[in-house]
């Protein structure tokens, strides 16, 4: 089959739509279907490179990071109608779905849409966001996505959720996938000392990992608090937080104002390639966020082999165990003594990864990749015969050309 992805981020990005977007590109490909991408270019001006066809931007003054398309690239998406896709698979409910939209309309390819975020959470980011709640996230959701064919939920959470907000559209529970093996492959004792080095943590401490973007609807201060009440000494654990975002320096000056300056080590962006090494360094991996729809870094925790304490969510169906390989807490001295537990018991400790990485199997790209594409054969399948195609010469007046067929649905 052909498969055309829209996504409005892709590889300049680090995070788990992107991940997604990337194994399952591969894994479709591995597959032998023909894959090609649309997404938003990072430069600010169109161009192809390879298989990813690349929209003109501008940033979007919203989320540091996130740039919005401009008009003028007509002929990309001509292009891309051009080449018949039997599926679209749009990533993102915003930019790119809007063209994904138009392409599927054009070619009576059946529309896909996966949900990876939701939008309550990030309200505060927006203008006048924090007067929009629930209700008005839902009546965007519900008039967004009135066109696609079959929705994708990662996670049962995120099917409960849409839901709610009375969008009525089937809904396939596929958790995303990782490349297990880049997280169980282990990484050498040089690599490890040298992020031991660089981090200012000595031999024999314990490392408690927070790792992903820092934004505020992650609730990282709560873990800062959490480790203050915890009052482990820094000669026997420190608390190492990975990755950047818009509440790096707030978070940063709370520590400061919390006195676990010397307790917590913040790395900053962490690079693709060495993200697995800081797994293998910790001992336990922690995170407060209640924004996950899946939340691929408790995926890569798992891999890992790292005993898990997350705040209690919905998302955690299936990834965390209690009592088995870590602890979902809800108040702040649960943390604090969740962690200790882990730390200082050596013997749960490697009971719990071991779990960890027995309940990780489940996640591999393969398995994704397969679920995905059984759903797609399925609809197209359901599409057979719904539609008919013309030649006609008006068939795109507002693109300027002539002589394609234009699929049209049946009555």
């Amino acid at each position: 089959m052909k498969i055309l992805i829209t996504t409005d981020l892709f590889r300049s990005t680090i995070n788990g739509v992107v991940t997604s977007v990337l194994n399952l590109e591969e894994e479709l490909q591995r597959q032998g279907h023909e894959v090609r991408i649309l997404t938003v270019s990072d430069t600010g001006k169109a161009y192809q490179e390879g298989n990813v066809w690349y929209l003109r931007s501008i940033p979007s003054g919203i989320y540091p990071g996130v740039r919005i398309p401009v008009p003028g690239d007509g002929a990309y998406r001509r292009e891309l109608t051009e080449w018949m896709p039997d599926v679209v698979h749009s990533q993102c409910e915003f930019c790119t779905f809007s063209y994904g939209k138009q392409i599927a309309e054009d070619t009576g390819a059946v529309l896909i849409h996966t949900c990876h975020t939701l939008y309550e959470q990030y309200t505060k980011y927006i203008p006048m966001g924090k007067y929009l709640g629930t209700a008005a996230v839902a009546a965007c959701m519900r008039w967004r996505l009135r066109p696609v064919d079959r929705i994708i939920a990662p996670t049962k959470k995120v099917e409960r959720t849409f839901l709610s907000y009375g969008v009525q559209k089937k809904t396939a529970i596929i958790p995303t996938g990782i490349k297990l093996e880049a997280f169980t492959k282990p990484v050498s004792e040089e690599v490890l000392e040298g992020l031991r080095e660089e981090c200012g943590i000595r031999p024999g401490v314990r490392v408690v990992l927070s790792l992903g973007r820092l934004g505020f609807e992650k609730k990282v201060d709560e873990l800062l608090y959490g480790w203050k009440e915890a009052g482990i000494p820094r000669e026997e654990a420190m608390l190492l937080i990975v990755g950047g975002g818009p509440a790096e320096g707030s978070l940063r000056t709370l520590s400061q104002e919390l006195g676990l300056s010397d307790r917590v080590c913040f790395y900053g962006m962490a690079k693709p390639e060495m993200v697995p090494a800081f797994y293998q360094l910790a001992d336990v991996f922690v995170c407060a966020s209640t924004s996950e729809t899946q939340g691929l870094t408790y995926v890569e925790a798992l891999a890992s082999g790292l005993p898990l304490v997350c705040r209690r969510d919905p998302c955690l169906a299936g990834v965390l165990e209690h009592g088995k390989n870590g602890y979902s807490f809800r108040e702040r001295a649960e943390f604090g003594s969740y962690v200790k537990e882990i730390l200082f018991h050596k013997e749960k400790r490697q009971k719990m990864s071991a779990c960890s990485r027995e309940l990780a199997k489940v996640f591999g790209t393969e398995s994704f990749g397969r679920a995905v594409n059984d759903l797609y054969k399925k609809e197209v399948r359901l599409h057979e015969g719904t539609f008919v195609f013309e030649e006609s010469e008006a068939a795109f007046p507002k693109w300027d050309w002539t002589g394609y067929a234009n699929a049209k649905r049946l009555p």
